[in-house]
């Protein structure tokens, strides 16, 4: 019944997002053939459901993967300095490559992003392994430290106004052809559901998925790569989004378990449901005019994470 629920919650809001905006869409001036109200559906409405669906999706999914991978629940790109690291790569583009394609942003910051997580994860082979929150507070001064080099060289070069507001999350720029970089995003999902046994035999630890004949080693780079590219996706046509890939798992965890597979698809829609409730608020919190979702999203996503912090202490 929660599952049906869930399911049902994530089309009402999707439906609910391509009527609500600056501009007035009913669904009586799409029956009656409006063409303002038709181009206004085609043209912004429906590309920014899509990308809403897609980025929520893949990065409540890339943090499901990876907390089970590294085994803790509180790790996902922005928690380990993936999305530092990237938006370091998207910076050097910017400065030596103003002109570059955004395949080439794409693939750079990719890049980055890979080698930033594999630095962290080879540093974070010197963190105590009986605290859990070690790895992910290690992780954010990681991706601090990151960040600053990306603060310093954008200040350095006069890029300060540029990164900032490119790299926030934001929705409101999405129309026909802004978002169709997200459709390579898709395929992940399908890789992804066809590694989860691989997956959850390697979130046992190293020891039991190399004696189950699992390439412990291998697999995580490649689940790595695919976080990468699509962390790397997410952070150039929206930008960042705080809190989802960490608290969207955990409160599925929380309410249907932690089995991989059976929650995978539950993670996504949840993790759609959850960017589709905080961009229908930022349209309408200081309507005519648009909130960026990144700060609804870091208001709900920050006091559930908070939640989800005393929930474990007190069990």
């Amino acid at each position: 019944m929660k599952r049906f629920s869930l399911i049902l919650l994530f089309f009402s809001l999707m439906i609910a997002s391509l009527f609500v905006g600056t501009h007035e869409l009913s669904l009586s001036g799409l029956l009656e053939g409006v063409p303002e109200a038709w181009m206004i559906l085609i043209k912004v409405r429906i590309p920014r459901t899509i990308s809403l669906v897609i980025a929520g999706s893949i990065v409540s999914l890339s943090g499901k993967v990876m907390q089970h991978l590294l085994q803790n629940k509180f790790v996902a790109a922005e928690a380990i300095g993936l999305s530092d690291s990237a938006r370091l790569g998207i910076l050097m583009v910017m400065l030596f490559l103003p002109n570059g394609s955004i395949l080439l942003r794409t693939a750079v910051a990719t890049l980055f992003a890979y080698m930033g997580v594999l630095l962290f994860l080879s540093i974070s082979q010197m963190l105590p392994k009986n605290n859990p929150m070690m790895l992910p507070l290690a992780g954010v001064m990681f991706g601090n430290i990151i960040g600053a080099v990306s603060g310093f060289l954008a200040y350095r070069y006069q890029l300060v106004q540029n990164v900032s507001s490119w790299l926030q999350g934001n929705f409101a720029t999405i129309t026909v052809g802004q978002y169709e970089l997200l459709y390579l995003i898709i395929p992940i999902f399908a890789i992804l559901y066809f590694v989860t046994y691989e997956i959850t035999i390697a979130g046992l630890g190293e020891d039991v998925a190399r004696s189950l004949g699992i390439n412990y080693g291998l697999l995580r780079l490649f689940v790595l790569g695919l976080v990468a590219f699509a962390s790397s996706v997410v952070l150039l046509m929206v930008g960042q989004l705080p809190f989802l890939g960490i608290v969207v798992p955990n409160m599925i965890g929380l309410f249907f378990g932690d089995h991989l597979k059976n929650n995978l698809w539950l993670t996504c829609f949840a993790g759609s449901s959850f960017l589709l409730i905080c961009d229908i608020l930022a349209r309408i919190v200081i309507a005519p005019y648009e909130m960026p979702v990144s700060v609804i999203a870091g208001m709900i996503g920050g006091s559930l994470f908070l939640f989800l912090l005393f929930w474990r202490q007190v069990r």
